[in-house]
């Protein structure tokens, strides 16, 4: 049984979570707080994930995340919010957030992404996960101040093919399979076995974290190399 706590200022999408989640056969909601400053108290209640509202009065979502962890990091957190801001996004996954997730998602939706972070999985839908990855290349593509601008070759990466470094750098650009596949010229099917192939050897959990890993490794700055696969 997944243990869940619910932490929203606002009681009817409290009380609503608590019903919808309810009928879930493997999810118990074990408790519920009104306020990020209210998160550490409820911790007695061992949840493995905690469903966390990003803008609250006493004390923000951001902030309590970073509590949570420092308290119990082994503790899953999924950010639950009506705001998809780039600045929130950049905010909650910094402090530790796995995931990030709007209201107007179904219910089956969100119980299903509270149990792939369980599994230790990423979730972010694609629009945020593009916000994010934007964030990220522009922080770290961004010069030293009295520097000239330099640009940072991509770290090459031993086994990997021509084509899975083509997907790698597209990664690293936020675009989807779709767009990897126009870009490419190949299939959706072929994106995704690349992606696939990328999440074995790299040793990384999914497609997400593959993209972290890429822009961080210098890529998503040179052109593919628009080759058939």
């Amino acid at each position: 049984m997944i243990r869940v706590l619910i932490v929203d200022d606002q009681r009817l999408m409290r009380e609503g979570l608590r019903t919808l989640l309810g009928l879930e056969n493997d999810i118990m909601v074990v408790g519920v707080a009104g306020d990020g400053s209210e998160v550490i108290p409820a911790l007695t209640e061992k949840p493995d994930v905690v469903l966390m509202d990003i803008r609250m009065p006493k004390m923000d979502g951001i902030t309590a995340t970073r509590n949570v962890l420092q308290q119990q990091p082994d503790v899953k957190i999924l950010m639950l919010t009506t705001y998809d801001e780039q600045d929130d996004v950049v905010g909650a996954l910094s402090a530790g957030a796995i995931g990030y997730l709007l209201k107007d998602m179904p219910a089956e939706e969100i119980a299903e992404a509270i149990r792939v972070a369980v599994r230790g999985g990423a979730v972010l839908p694609p629009n945020i996960a593009k916000k994010f990855l934007t964030a990220v290349n522009q922080q770290e593509r961004a010069p030293e101040p009295a520097e000239p601008v330099l640009q940072k070759p991509p770290q090459a990466v031993a086994g990997l093919t021509e084509r899975e470094t083509d997907v790698l750098d597209c990664l690293a650009q936020g675009m989807s399979n779709r767009e990897i596949a126009e870009q490419l010229h190949v299939t959706e099917g072929t994106v995704k076995n690349h992606v696939s192939n990328l999440i074995a050897k790299l040793v990384l959990r999914d497609r997400t974290q593959v993209a972290l890993y890429a822009v961080r490794q210098g890529y998503g700055q040179l052109p593919t190399h628009n080759k058939p696969s």
